[in-house]
């Protein structure tokens, strides 16, 4: 992610935050613009942006901000809608008459938008589900599990369905433990339902595309929910690590995909934080490679420089990580074929679908 500065102090203000924390004046994030800006309240819905022009001269919180401090993106003064176009993205949420769930409902929303900041940075920021035949659309249904009503994450036509109990850290970190899961965040939820979204959305505008898909994927077309219970049963293949990035991506194309496709936007945004803060590595010619960056990894044209920078940047994140006695920051390692996947995504799917 960039890095945003406050118009008034140019102290660093960050993406999440409501307020400067320096000069305790209101910031809120323009998606139009791409921007976290800081305000000035001439009412509860006139905010003027601080010292930068806009496409308009005056916003309004969205009504999730206003009314429960769980978003701090903001709309045009003169829009009819009270919803940003985050908000507009979530059709269900948890009981708020729990004090508990707004606390989920707020980790979920903050997870959802970091989420769409690199959708919008590449130029793919999906919009809502006008109606259930809608190809293009996309709506969040956040549920909480009852007795007897359990909650599968999950993505289907559309409409990405996720447990809200995942945002309970303990209840996160047991499942991940559970289930032998070396990587389980809220952001990583996002970022790999989505792969199923996009994949449709690739089907319907690119159907071209399906064959070079199946030549590093494969068969997308073998039956679901057989391949789920023979992973389930049996597991991963033994060397599952040469051909994928996790051992869930071994059970079915399109969990390969989705899996390679988050891994995609982890590096992309990662990458993105590191340019933006300057990080350099300084190779010794011999076991420890250079990082430099000759342009932004969002958009950037040299992907084999992308990923050669992402190997020596996540090596020195889990040695950092070691240092300070936590696991590792990226527990992945990034075979050939996994590499082609990425190239794949890149090449096409980026650069011709969404663009």
């Amino acid at each position: 992610m960039k890095y945003f500065e406050c118009a008034i102090c140019h102290r660093q203000i960050f993406f999440y935050k409501s307020v400067c924390d320096h000069c305790l004046l209101p910031i809120g994030y323009v998606a139009s613009e791409k921007e976290l800006c800081t305000f000035k309240k001439q009412s509860p819905t006139e905010w003027i942006p601080v010292a930068k022009q806009y496409r308009h001269t005056s916003y309004k919180p969205c009504h999730n901000y206003t009314h429960y401090q769980v978003c701090n993106w903001m709309i045009p003064s003169s829009d009819e809608e009270d919803f940003c176009e985050s908000c507009q993205l979530t059709h269900v949420i948890p009981n708020l008459e729990n004090t508990e769930n707004l606390i989920y409902w707020f980790r979920l929303e903050e997870a959802k938008r970091r989420f769409l900041y690199l959708a919008l940075g590449m130029n793919m920021m999906p919009r809502p589900k006008y109606s259930e035949n809608d190809p293009f659309g996309i709506r969040f249904d956040f549920i909480l599990p009852e007795e007897d009503k359990p909650v599968l994450t999950g993505h289907s036509n559309g409409v990405i369905t996720l447990n809200a109990i995942e945002a309970d850290v303990v209840y996160r970190e047991t499942t991940r433990v559970n289930m032998g899961e070396n990587y389980r965040t809220l952001l990583g939820h996002f970022r790999h339902e989505s792969g199923h979204y996009y994949f449709n959305v690739m089907q319907h505008l690119h159907p071209e595309l399906l064959d070079e898909f199946r030549q590093y994927f494969g068969n997308e077309q073998q039956d679901y929910s057989q391949s789920l219970e023979r992973h389930y049963n049996k597991g991963a293949p033994i060397n599952w690590q040469e051909n994928y990035i996790s051992s869930y991506a071994s059970a079915h194309p399109w969990e390969d995909w989705a899996e390679t496709w988050a891994h995609y936007l982890h590096m992309m945004e990662t990458l993105e934080t590191a340019y933006y803060a300057g990080l350099r590595v300084q190779g010794n010619n011999r076991d420890l490679a250079s990082m430099n960056f000759k342009e932004c990894p969002i958009g950037g044209q040299d992907f084999e420089h992308i990923l050669e920078n992402w190997i020596t940047l996540t090596f020195n994140l889990n040695a950092l990580n070691r240092s300070m006695g936590l696991e590792d920051a990226y527990p992945f390692k990034l075979s050939e074929s996994v590499k082609d996947k990425l190239r794949f995504i890149h090449r096409h799917v980026l650069e011709k679908v969404f663009k």
